[in-house]
């Protein structure tokens, strides 16, 4: 039974602390109502496919999830549509299947800097936690209440403080009047083919990022964990089921499935079973519990868009903040490269758009850029 609660937890963790980022990025990319659905409906199916194949394969808890950090990003883009999202999409998932075949391209991508990876994600993700406070301008008692709940039950357990912040807004706009659930009837799940169009700009600016994002911010703390529970996680493997899962998915929205780091903490330490050997099953279960997800995403999204706009902002906001504060402490980790951080992070901070490439792309130039600078400089003040 500690299997399947380890495992029925992390799905609950995983969904609740992360829908409403995706809700976001749908609507950041102008996706209808039920393109929304076949979004959230395909990342349940990628990373149930992922997680019940990589866990059986290979006798561990391998616990796959879709990209939190790749999701904000896509939402704090703008210009595009659903059919140059879905192409950046592809994109990103070709990108990490040839990182899984080609060794040379997975070492380019260990070679950029961890500090300006990690001041990129930070300069996006720093926009969603600031919206929370902007919120409560507008809605001040149900913000202050959710901020509360958060503050409160973070201190008994840091990756419940969302669920319980969601849980209370849920039953707030409920019991005063703020949440209403539809009248029409709403669909159990649906899953909608959209045609992609390959554009430069967003391939730019929501492809490769969203690949660099999800390797730095993802994949390898996902590794991680599994390596600190005693495992030896098959990382090539790995990168290549994830990302043929997120290429079968990606016309139908989903944006990028990829190994978890939060909820698979949840089902690698000793709670879910003595044996280490035995965990692998809640990796299979937790596969099977997302097909269960996929198959009433309708009913899901449904209570959730009937929410109050400062509640699933809010909830977003919250759920980030863990990670702003992963990669600032990252990004001004090395005094070295501190100082191209905090120009990658302002930049990505910022609603720059050049050439129809938005901000995260040109972090990166910046923050390299300087970098490289300060490097050719430190270079000559050593030679004179």
């Amino acid at each position: 039974m500690s299997i399947v609660f380890s495992a029925l937890v992390a799905v609950f963790v995983g969904f609740a602390a992360s829908v409403a980022v995706i809700l976001a990025a749908a609507q950041a990319m102008g996706a209808s109502a039920s393109q929304t659905v076949s979004w959230v409906a395909a990342l349940a199916i990628g990373t149930a496919l992922s997680s019940t194949i990589l866990s059986w394969r290979y006798r561990m808890p391998m616990i796959c999830a879709w990209s939190t950090p790749g999701a904000a990003l896509i939402a704090a883009a703008s210009g595009f549509d659903m059919a140059s999202a879905v192409g950046a999409f592809l994109l990103a998932a070709v990108l990490m299947m040839l990182t899984a075949a080609f060794r040379p391209l997975g070492r380019l991508i260990e070679r950029i800097p961890m500090p300006i990876a990690s001041a990129m994600l930070a300069g996006v993700i720093f926009r969603f936690v600031v919206a929370v406070f902007d919120e409560m301008r507008l809605a001040p008692g149900l913000v202050l209440a959710l901020l509360v709940v958060f503050l409160v039950t973070r201190l008994i357990s840091p990756f419940l403080g969302v669920i319980a912040a969601l849980v209370a807004g849920i039953a707030i706009s409920f019991a005063g009047g703020l949440s209403h659930w539809p009248a029409d009837g709403v669909a159990l799940t649906s899953l909608e083919f959209v045609t992609p169009r390959f554009d430069i700009a967003a391939m730019l600016g929501i492809g490769i990022p969203l690949y660099l994002v999800t390797m730095a911010a993802q994949n390898l703390p996902g590794f991680a964990v599994l390596r600190a529970a005693g495992y030896h996680p098959p990382t090539a493997p790995a990168l290549f089921v994830t990302g043929l899962a997120s290429l079968v998915t990606a016309p139908f929205g989903a944006h990028m499935t990829n190994m978890a780091a939060i909820s698979a903490s949840i089902c690698t330490g000793g709670d879910t079973h003595p044996d280490p050997a035995q965990r692998w099953k809640a990796g299979v279960i937790y596969g099977l519990s997302y097909f269960a997800v996929a198959g009433c995403t309708g009913l899901l999204i449904a209570l959730l868009l009937s929410l109050p706009k400062a509640l699933i902002v809010a909830v977003a906001g919250l759920g980030l903040a863990g990670s702003l504060t992963g990669a600032l402490a990252q990004a001004i980790s090395s005094d070295r490269e501190r100082f191209a951080a905090v120009v990658a992070f302002a930049v990505a901070a910022s609603s720059l758009s050049m050439f129809g490439v938005g901000s995260a792309f040109w972090s990166l130039v910046a923050g390299l850029a300087v970098l490289t600078l300060d490097f050719a400089a430190g270079r000559l003040r050593s030679r004179s």
